[in-house]
């Protein structure tokens, strides 16, 4: 059954389903993307790993669980004390940090294999902590270079991209930075309500832009996927919360996803 939101499902925000999602939907745009690209390029999925703190992941495991143990009841604090010493705590260092593995596109011209143009479907870790510091990175390093880079941002939480004027209101982003014309940078944004608009991707100059429809990317990650089995939409959606009228509007829409069950 197709999701109940006539574009992005805000219950797939949420961290249960996220990282599902976002492998599916990366693997069909690539799929959508190889359809619609002429003989002389290619698309092909690649990963990055970013290097983030522990807590960062907002899940305990393992070696990761900082043990904090209170000097206070060890004798050398007594001694600590009376001779006008503060009191240590003993804390582990952390050794490592949690590799955090994310797919995006990569567009290639033949026949010298040259990187034209970057896809990426925005996470949580692009988005704050660690993970946001290493991806700014990465994306200034593309910038630099001059090459094509597409974000589509679907997350309602965290950062977003930043650019000089405030952002046009919406819930949902995508934004177009072609090298040719650095820095400037198209925004694409819509509602909860809206379907998910066309998507331009540039290529090499003077080829045209392919333009790759999210909607049908979205609906065919969501027909592949096992939301509607897996989502309880009798519940509210994930944080951040909607204003009024479009939380009223948004638990219609997930009452209706369950009477339908």
């Amino acid at each position: 059954m197709p999701s109940p939101f006539p574009g992005m499902d805000p219950y797939l925000e949420s961290p249960a389903h996220w990282p599902d999602f976002h492998s599916r939907f990366v693997n069909v745009l690539s799929e959508q993307i190889s359809g619609l690209l002429p003989p002389n390029y290619s698309a092909a999925l690649d990963e990055q790993v970013l290097l983030i703190e522990p807590d960062e992941t907002r899940v305990a495991i393992g070696p990761d669980v900082a043990v904090v143990r209170d000097s206070s009841v060890d004798g050398a604090a007594a001694t600590g004390a009376a001779t006008g010493l503060l009191s240590p705590r003993t804390i582990p260092n952390i050794v490592r940090l949690d590799p955090h593995v994310e797919l995006y596109i990569e567009i290639r011209h033949a026949p010298a294999d040259e990187l034209i143009t970057v896809i990426e479907l925005l996470s949580p870790s692009n988005k704050s902590g660690t993970g946001r510091g290493q991806y700014v990175e990465k994306r200034e390093a593309l910038l630099e270079r001059r090459v094509n880079l597409v974000e589509v941002d679907l997350l309602r939480a965290g950062g977003r991209i930043r650019l000089a004027p405030p952002l046009p209101s919406g819930h949902y982003h995508v934004f177009v930075s072609r090298g040719e014309k650095w820095p400037d940078c198209e925004v694409y944004s819509w509602t909860v309500r809206d379907a998910l608009p066309k998507l331009p991707i540039p290529l090499k100059s003077p080829d045209s832009d392919i333009v790759v429809p999210l909607q049908d990317v979205f609906a065919e990650t969501y027909r592949r996927g096992p939301y509607r089995r897996r989502v309880n939409y009798s519940q509210e959606p994930t944080l951040p919360r909607f204003e009024a009228s479009d939380a009223e509007w948004v638990q219609q829409k997930a009452h209706e996803a369950v009477s339908s069950r």
